[in-house]
């Protein structure tokens, strides 16, 4: 993969960003035929969907961040002299091919190509048919940045596959491709993890749970559900499970509480058959697979729970691996849940939906990953390397 300067790429962000800005009514123009033409009862989904100029600011915002960031490329991450007189030096490295697959929200067109192409990659977009215009306008945009600065076009390529087309594709690349990562719900993932011949690197589901322990203060306790599941319902990071520890004082009076704040906000409430005791007019859940699901709607699961370890093993077992909080007055009782949850970010007296590049001080993030290879949570620029050893010799041989 050639190195391009840091501040040839640099020239490339900054024509991005007038280009955006200049061809808005284009951009708007192609939202609206996708918007028109989108067919499907996801309200999520098109919410994803929806550019207004308030999404072209983020998008320009998102950037002109990655401009002000360092290059991640070629950077020293050690260097050591053996006694045999090799000079190893360990250094970032482009991955090379980086293909994101996305539904919807045409701003990760954006934010995925600003990060992979700052990170030295070449990206292959392949976004979903409902954005296809959106899509098309912003990669066009991109073209006319990296042509005014000389260079060619296939540093960010558009896919316009079909399913099957795109599972070809998969099984047999048409170019080299090093990385995929599914930016989606769990059948693309799957899909994607069933075909795929190159590393696959999991992102975008949620399914977050909160546990509320017996000493939580209530009103944060409140104030943090409401905000975790009704600020966005289409992010990956939003609320879907509350598990209630059947010693929180007032235990029904609060249930009750609950109750009212969440319908007030129109959220669904489905419970399991001890908080059903309480809440005896609620939905009970279905079955032991809505534990697993991710909503992406005005619905939430509440359950009951005897201790801690009984929250953290249910945690463990049905949720995504993306957020999950505690609720506590007790810091030993918060570490204890932090350090035995298996979730990429684990919260204390917070809301899920920080779980995001910005939020974290990450900047513009490609995906947030849910694997343990190699990085989990949001990959923000310096997540897009790998590394390269680079050994000095003067006629060294093993012996």
């Amino acid at each position: 993969m050639k190195l391009i300067d840091t501040k040839l790429k640099n020239k490339v962000l900054d024509s991005m960003i007038k280009n955006i800005d200049q061809n808005r009514t284009a951009i708007l123009d192609a939202n609206k035929k996708d918007l028109e033409a989108f067919e499907k009862e996801d309200q999520a989904l098109y919410d994803r969907l929806v550019v207004d100029n308030s999404k072209i600011d983020g998008m320009i915002k998102a950037i002109s961040e990655v401009r002000a960031q360092e290059d991640p490329v070629n950077q020293e991450i050690s260097n050591i002299k053996l006694d045999n007189g090799l000079n190893i030096i360990n250094k970032t490295a482009p991955f090379g091919t980086i293909m994101i697959i996305y539904e919807s929200r045409p701003d990760v067109t954006v934010e995925a190509a600003v990060l992979a192409f700052k990170a030295n990659n070449k990206i292959l977009l392949k976004g979903g048919k409902e954005a296809y215009n959106s899509n098309k306008e912003l990669v066009a945009c991109w073209h006319k940045s990296l042509a005014e600065n000389g260079l060619e076009n296939n540093w960010i390529k558009m896919l316009v596959l079909n399913r099957e087309e795109t599972q070809a594709f998969l099984k047999n690349p048409t170019e080299p491709l090093d990385l995929i990562v599914p930016r989606g719900g769990e059948r693309l993932i799957n899909f994607v993890k069933e075909n795929a011949k190159c590393a696959v690197l999991i992102s975008g589901r949620g399914n977050n749970f909160l546990y509320v322990a017996e000493d939580a203060d209530w009103v944060k306790t409140l104030q943090v559900i409401l905000n975790a599941k009704t600020d966005k319902i289409s992010g990956c990071n939003a609320l879907d499970k509350v598990l209630i520890d059947k010693k929180l004082p007032h235990y029904e009076t609060r249930l009750q509480e609950l109750k009212e704040v969440l319908e007030k906000a129109k959220v669904e409430i489905l419970v399991d058959d001890e908080i059903k005791k309480v809440l005896s007019e609620n939905k009970s859940i279905p079955n032991k697979t809505t534990w697993s699901e991710e909503f992406l709607a005005l619905k939430i699961a509440i359950g009951s729970v005897g201790e801690i370890d009984q929250a953290i093993s249910k945690i463990n077992k049905y949720s995504g691996g993306h957020s999950s909080v505690i609720l506590t007055e007790d810091v030993e009782k918060a570490q204890q849940f932090m350090e035995n949850v298996d979730s990429a970010a684990v919260y204390h007296n917070a809301s899920t939906r920080f779980t995001d590049g910005g939020q974290m001080g990450v900047g513009a993030e490609l995906a947030i990953s849910t694997d343990k290879l190699h990085h989990r949570g949001p990959l923000g620029l310096k997540q897009l390397v790998t590394n390269k050893y680079y050994v000095y010799g003067d006629g060294q041989v093993r012996v």
